[in-house]
């Protein structure tokens, strides 16, 4: 990876990272303070996940746009373990970093825009269940998102965006009521550290050390059960050489 195309992924994930956390809270004052849908309104429930989902094709836009650039640590960390070193060392030394940072600085500014907007995606079960659901969470969206990236064709941007952002939605609203079912450890450690709470035992363990945890378990069962073509192509050929 060239100097300047790491930089250019660099201020690619801060930028998004930044967007993202707006996105969220942008799209409860749209719902919620502008058209005044209630907390438990059926209607307002639907327009805001469907909101949910357009923003996240935009987000995906952006990814394709910037040639890479994310906002979830677990999404670079799965596509890192699979490549060389160098981007691996890359990914959690950098790139992780300022997604971080880009989440912190962008819930900053939202608490001094809009003070009274809440406190963020808190755990509301006891440590183990929060952490097992973190980690089941995550496991079923990076085997998705893998299933995608094997099985649906590259130019299928639209197929493949709408079904990872429908299983995102639904993951979600399985673990809101758990952890917040965020399945994005740096948006959360944003909110954690406005608190103050981001270096507590739940909050690493829930938010950090379970979601990595079934990442890493998600691309190794996935590698386990749906090799790559290549290795499929050579058994294919040892066979018909016995």
């Amino acid at each position: 990876m060239g100097q300047s195309s790491g930089w250019r992924l660099l201020a690619a994930d801060f930028v998004m990272s930044f967007m993202w956390v707006w996105s969220s809270v942008l799209i409860k004052v749209f719902v919620y303070r502008f058209l005044v849908f209630g907390h438990h309104d059926l209607d307002g429930e639907i327009l805001r996940h469907a909101l949910a989902v357009a923003v996240m094709f935009f987000f995906a836009f952006l990814g394709k746009v910037t040639i890479g650039g994310a906002y979830n640590p677990l999404t670079v960390l799965a596509s890192s373990i699979s490549g060389d070193f160098s981007n691996f060392i890359f990914t959690i030394g950098a790139r992780i970093p300022a997604q971080v940072l880009g989440s912190i600085v962008g819930v900053r500014l939202i608490l001094d825009t809009f003070p009274d907007i809440g406190r963020g995606p808190q755990l509301k079960v006891d440590i183990h269940q929060g952490a097992l659901t973190e980690g089941c969470l995550t496991f079923a969206i990076v085997i998705i998102s893998l299933g995608l990236s094997r099985k649906i064709p590259p130019g299928s941007f639209f197929m493949k965006t709408w079904i990872s952002s429908l299983s995102k939605v639904t993951l979600h609203v399985l673990g809101s009521d758990l952890t917040g079912g965020c399945m994005n450890p740096a948006s959360v450690l944003g909110w954690a550290y406005a608190r103050g709470d981001h270096i507590t035992k739940e909050h690493i363990q829930v938010y950090w050390m379970a979601p990595i945890q079934g990442t890493l378990l998600a691309v190794w069962s996935f590698r386990l059960l749906s090799p790559p073509q290549k290795e499929d192509d050579e058994k294919t050929k040892a066979k018909k050489l016995d």
